[in-house]
């Protein structure tokens, strides 16, 4: 009898075996979704200079952190608090070098150098970032980020 019960369980069980992985985008996809994540980051960038946030909370993910060059770690939250002060910030300065990877998912991770003003000394640095971009419900996220202040 117990043996029947666990049989009759088994097709509401999850089959991880039977699931298809995410596939690797091809060239030409991956290119699609580097122009996705250009306009994308253009739109974030657009939001913080101008503190449009109700744009800005829907763009960043609800589990988002920024982890600073100093090491402070901020979630979505004091991310967009940081916005709304106009405090220098990764997502709209100029940047240089670009590096887009795309990943099955897909994911897209960008990296890149910016200038971003010190407030404090009254001093722009060089930061090496990352960020990672993440398909949501409603379109891209930005999932996380990062940045390293360079030496001078």
């Amino acid at each position: 009898m117990l043996r029947r019960s666990l049989l009759a369980a088994l097709p509401l069980l999850p089959l991880p075996a039977l699931a298809h992985p995410p596939r690797q985008p091809d060239s030409a996809e991956a290119q699609s979704i580097v122009e996705e994540i250009k306009v994308f980051r253009d739109k974030l960038a657009k939001a913080v200079t101008t503190k449009d946030f109700a744009t800005l909370r829907a763009l960043y993910a609800d589990a988002y952190t920024h982890t600073h060059g100093s090491g402070k770690l901020d979630n979505k939250d004091a991310r967009l608090v940081s916005a709304m002060a106009g405090e220098p910030m990764i997502e709209n300065a100029p940047a240089l070098e670009l590096s887009f990877r795309v990943f099955a998912g897909p994911t897209v991770i960008v990296s890149g150098k910016s200038p971003i003003l010190n407030v404090k000394e009254q001093k722009t640095y060089d930061f090496r970032w990352v960020c990672v971009y993440v398909t949501g419900k409603d379109g891209w996220l930005l999932a996380v980020s990062q940045a390293t202040r360079l030496p001078t």
